[in-house]
């Protein structure tokens, strides 16, 4: 670690399954290890596996409220740049706030900037990106044609960002979906990474009577775009999978096949859930592909470590979805903070989360290593042959998540639903 940058750590282990109910573990290290409480395969999977060099990468989202955020941003991706080992950083939405028009003028500067990043830089669409144009502080725009300028503009390249950028492949190159290019996925030694358009909001679902025609159009290209990656990390013998989007998918409401279309009922006060969809298509994926997944999204509200861990899903028997977990990033300081993940298969557990700060100077950037290239898309990814169905043996129970002391200990909890907005009102702690 270098000696100018200051360090504020805070991370949570997850407990695998079978593991002894009320035993205390240090709560330093995000664990992906209860992805191995499934069947014995994926142990045998993880012990064929050969060990990669260890990585890091970075995840920042909202860092410019206006005009004069670019200069804390800018400074912010040039303390990213010189982290050792840094692989790519992803900028997880809201590249500018609700209050600023969605003019062709501002998306060109904030891209210019995005593109001056010294990391390779992977840009994740937001709520105030595009989904929020046709309000009037915003300017009233159309928002499918603000979207549709994004792709042809920030979204256009088979690369990513930044000045040294690496390539990826979009969803855009299946014929069926060639519009959508936001839709991405890369991968870094033996971690498949996916960017995703789903933002706050309620992810863009218009209550107004009639077919929500953008809504679900990209509903079905998520929903697909999701459950192929999950297949193309199997067919590859990947380790993990990492998920990033922008919005919080509101885990708490996740219904039921018995209870898909409550919300019609004349008694019911809340809107259709937009992210119900989605997180269909996350059980799938994640009984596809039974490594770890890593869901990684933006929250709005403050959390007392900059971020919270925890496995929010469940599927339709109520049986907790075990080897997905949720990290949502709140830093205290978005203009000067990033959220760190290290990621070493050298080591269990392989994942490690902190915050990290830009330090008062900023040494001269290392020499980095040549950033490996993802592997090619199949031919023809539309005609993939079906996953057969999981077994019900693979329902695990539900794992430990933290409590409420500062310095981590951990406390079962019991299924159900979560409180707010999906995330513990016990989350990890740490400092700022």
């Amino acid at each position: 670690m270098p000696p100018t940058a200051h360090v504020t750590e805070a991370e949570a282990r997850v407990k695998s399954h079978g593991t002894v109910l009320g035993r205390r573990l240090t709560a330093l290290t995000l664990a992906l290890s209860f992805a191995c409480a499934l069947p014995s395969p994926c142990r045998a999977h993880a012990a064929s596996q050969t060990v990669k060099p260890h990585y890091v990468f970075a995840v920042v989202s909202g860092t410019m409220q206006s005009s004069a955020d670019e200069a804390s941003t800018q400074r912010l991706l040039d303390a990213i740049g010189h982290e050792p080992r840094m692989a790519f950083v992803v900028y997880d939405g809201n590249f500018k706030s609700a209050a600023e028009p969605c003019s062709d003028a501002l998306y060109t500067q904030r891209q210019q900037l995005l593109e001056a990043s010294r990391a390779p830089l992977v840009p994740v669409p937001g709520q105030h990106d595009w989904a929020d144009c046709n309000a009037s502080p915003e300017g009233g725009y159309d928002v499918a044609e603000r979207l549709d300028f994004l792709r042809q503009t920030l979204f256009a390249a088979d690369s990513s960002l930044g000045i040294n950028p690496f390539a990826l492949t979009r969803e855009s190159e299946v014929t069926r979906f060639h519009s959508y290019r936001e839709n991405v996925r890369w991968q870094t030694d033996d971690t498949v990474f996916v960017g995703l358009n789903v933002v706050g909001g309620n992810n863009h679902y218009l209550n107004a009577g009639g077919r929500n025609g953008e809504f679900d159009d990209r509903a079905i290209a998520t929903a697909f775009w999701l459950e192929h990656a999950a297949e193309y990390a199997k067919r590859r013998n990947a380790r993990a999978l990492v998920v990033f989007l922008q919005a919080n998918p509101d885990f708490a409401r996740y219904e039921r096949a018995t209870e898909r279309f409550s919300w019609l009922r004349l008694t019911s006060s809340r809107a259709r859930d937009g992210y119900l969809e989605f997180k269909r298509s996350l059980v799938k994926a994640a009984q596809m592909f039974r490594g770890p997944i890593v869901l990684i999204h933006a929250e709005q509200r403050a959390l007392p470590g900059g971020f919270a861990i925890d496995q929010p899903l469940f599927n339709d028997k109520g049986g907790r979805i075990a080897n997905l977990t949720r990290i949502a990033i709140a830093p205290h300081e978005r203009a000067t903070q990033w959220v760190r993940v290290e990621v070493d298969f050298a080591r269990q557990p392989p994942f490690r989360v902190s915050v990290r700060a830009v330090p008062k100077t900023l040494p001269p950037p290392p020499t980095l290593p040549a950033e490996p290239q993802p592997a090619s898309m199949p031919e023809n990814p539309e005609t993939m042959p079906a996953i057969p169905a999981i077994p019900a043996s693979s329902v695990q129970e539900p794992p430990m998540l933290p409590d409420t002391g500062h310095g981590g200990s951990f406390a079962p909890v019991t299924p159900g639903v979560m409180p707010g907005n999906g995330l513990p009102s016990s989350s990890v702690q740490g400092g700022s």
